[in-house]
């Protein structure tokens, strides 16, 4: 999904639609996108054992890949080692 492709969706110019989410919402579209997108797949990886690919898909992305980069560079971990990590600590608990 593109800003172009939202933009078109609700009928206005990239541009105004920039400005006009931003003064409503505090931040970019497409950063709002990639933070929801980034909660959804937390909480994925935390409920279940989904193949990555498909955690991918249900939060928009086409590859594993660019999902694995995107996840990581929001959490500074990969969306393995969250799930691991989520696991341990309710083994652990």
């Amino acid at each position: 999904m593109t800003l172009a492709d939202i933009a078109k969706a609700v009928g206005m110019s990239r541009s105004g639609l920039a400005v006009r989410f931003k003064e409503l919402v505090g931040d970019t579209p497409m950063n709002y996108l990639t933070n929801w997108r980034m909660l959804r797949a937390k909480e994925f990886l935390k409920s279940g054992d989904l193949p990555l690919m498909a955690v991918a898909e249900q939060v928009g992305y086409t590859s594993e890949a660019a999902f694995s980069r995107a996840f990581k560079r929001e959490h500074n971990q990969s969306p393995s080692a969250f799930r691991r990590s989520v696991k341990h600590s309710r083994e652990s608990a």
